[in-house]
């Protein structure tokens, strides 16, 4: 998500010089391919669409769309009713709707080639940030933060995805965040602070969806968020920190690691890159697992 313990968000810029370079890779590809470069606009974050023809990512506080059969431009996604946006967001099992996080700190759904958005989130004193869609569509998976409250550790909540009362699964103590259903729907994967009293020391670990003990899936010396299934469930992506790092900043040398999801200690693959922040927030596998897409942001020289 977006740090969200910095309530005052706005929306990110590339530095001068800077570039967005958007990526895939998968299992089969031990080198990544660079699909798209721009020096005008930091994009953060891809979905890729469930009809496989597009990514769609944040940049500007606005959603754009990216076609991958002739990835040379972008375009806006026309959102109305929404404020800008951050770099969690994500669409329905049937690709129809796309749920965003406002700057606002509240959901909003809007159909996902643009129109309307509607607010789903009450002013509950609370700021609320996508990551999860449970496979049927019905529930919504996000981080809770008290709104006003510096170093306040994040909660996983669980709503209706059409808006409605909230409530929290235990999580023990410690930040978490990226809480996001596998496809089968019993589990949701996160990164949790809990295992350990190093500070930041995020690791990925997963929770059943009906509540109960969080089970640690990988132990590193890393800072590791953003646990992403890949849609047939054999695979996962995640985003790897240096050790010491507090929260999940920008522009650091971090690794993308490929994992099969019956091995999550031994990458397949792993990508190193500079970035971080907005290189893998939300899940961004193709429908046929086979692909997925990252962002790098290099700086001059780089």
């Amino acid at each position: 998500m977006s740090d969200s313990r910095d309530t005052g968000m706005r929306p990110r810029q590339l530095k001068p010089g800077q570039r967005t370079v958007v990526w895939t890779a998968g299992p089969d590809s031990p080198e990544p391919r660079k699909l798209f470069e721009t020096a005008d606009l930091l994009l953060e974050a891809p979905n890729w669409s469930h009809d496989g023809t597009h990514l769609l990512l944040n940049g500007a506080g606005r959603m754009w769309r990216l076609d991958l059969q002739q990835p040379t431009a972008l375009h806006e996604i026309p959102l109305t009713g929404v404020p800008e946006v951050n770099n969690d967001h994500l669409l329905s099992p049937d690709g129809r709707t796309l749920h965003v996080s406002g700057m606002d700190g509240h959901l909003y759904a809007a159909p996902a080639t643009g129109g309307e958005g509607t607010r789903l989130t009450s002013d509950d004193e609370t700021l609320h940030f996508l990551h999860g869609i449970s496979p049927d569509g019905a529930t919504l998976a996000y981080v809770a933060l008290p709104r006003d409250t510096d170093g306040a550790a994040g909660r996983l909540a669980l709503m209706p995805a059409t808006g409605g009362a909230s409530h929290t699964l235990d999580t023990g103590p410690g930040h978490i965040d990226g809480p996001e259903y596998a496809p089968d729907g019993v589990w949701i994967h996160l990164n949790s602070e809990a295992f350990t009293t190093a500070p930041g020391h995020a690791q990925i670990c997963r929770i059943p969806a009906a509540g109960g003990p969080l089970k640690r899936l990988v132990e590193s010396e890393t800072v590791d968020w953003f646990p992403h299934l890949s849609p047939d469930g054999r695979y996962a992506t995640y985003l790897a920190f240096p050790p010491g790092t507090l929260g999940h900043p920008e522009d650091l040398d971090v690794h993308v690691h490929l994992v099969a999801t019956d091995d999550w200690a031994r990458p397949l693959h792993s990508y190193p890159l500079f970035g971080g922040q907005g290189t893998l927030n939300v899940n961004s596998w193709a429908p046929d697992s086979r692909r997925f897409a990252m962002v790098s942001y290099p700086l001059p020289g780089a």
